[in-house]
C-alpha cells in the first residue's frame, strides 16, 4: 500500500489557520481601534456641541442679567420719581395751609400780644413772645381754640418779667396744633 505523509498538508492547513486567524486579529484590533476612534470623535462632537451650547446659554444669561438690572435701575428710578411726584403733590395739597396759618397768627393776636419767635415741626407750631399780662396769653390760648387752623393750644412757660422801665411783661411759650387741609376737609359734612 502506498504511502501518503498527510502531515505536510495538515501542516499547510495549519500555517494556513494561523495566517488567518493573524489576518482576522489584527482586521479586529483595525476594527476596534476605528471603532474606538470614531466613538471618541462622535462623543468628543457630542461634548463640544453641548459646550457649544453652555456658552450660548452663558452669553444669554449674561445679556439677560443685564437687562434684569437695567430693568430694576428703571424701577428704581421710576419709584425715586414717584416719591418726588407724591413730595410735589403733598405740596401742591398744602401749600394754602401756610397761608392759613400766618392768617390765623394775625387773627388769634390780641392787643397787647406779640411773637418773639415762630416755629412749625411738622403739624405742631411753636409761639414764642412777650404779653402785656398773662390774661392776654390765655385770651391767645381761647383765641387759637377758636380758630379753625389752629387746635389743641398748650401753655408751655410763662415768665413774669419786669423790663428797664420798670413795666411787668410776661414772656410765654404756647404750643398749637396746625389743622392740615385733609383734616379740615374730613371735617367738613
Amino acid at each position: 500500500m502506498p504511502r501518503i505523509n498527510l502531515l505536510p498538508w495538515r501542516e499547510e492547513q495549519r500555517k494556513q489557520r494561523q495566517k488567518n486567524f493573524a489576518i482576522a486579529a489584527v482586521a479586529a484590533i483595525v476594527l476596534a481601534g476605528l471603532v474606538t476612534l470614531l466613538s471618541g470623535l462622535f462623543v468628543q462632537g457630542m461634548i463640544d456641541h453641548q459646550n457649544a451650547r453652555n456658552q450660548r446659554l452663558e452669553e444669554e444669561m449674561a445679556r439677560l442679567d443685564k437687562l434684569i438690572e437695567e430693568i430694576a435701575n428703571l424701577e428704581r428710578q421710576k419709584d425715586r420719581l414717584l416719591a418726588r411726584m407724591e413730595i410735589i403733590e403733598e405740596l401742591q395739597r398744602r401749600r394754602p395751609e401756610s397761608v392759613h396759618l400766618f392768617d390765623q397768627l394775625v387773627r388769634t393776636l390780641p392787643d397787647g400780644v406779640f411773637y418773639s419767635e415762630v416755629r412749625q415741626t411738622a403739624n405742631r407750631v411753636q409761639l414764642d413772645g412777650m404779653a402785656e399780662s398773662s390774661t392776654r396769653v390765655s385770651a391767645l390760648m381761647r383765641n387759637i381754640e377758636a380758630s379753625p387752623w389752629l387746635k389743641i393750644p398748650a401753655l408751655e412757660v410763662v415768665e413774669s418779667e419786669e423790663d428797664k422801665a420798670g413795666i411787668r411783661r410776661s414772656r410765654f411759650r404756647v404750643s398749637a396744633k396746625q389743622v392740615t387741609t385733609d383734616e379740615e376737609e374730613g371735617a367738613t359734612p
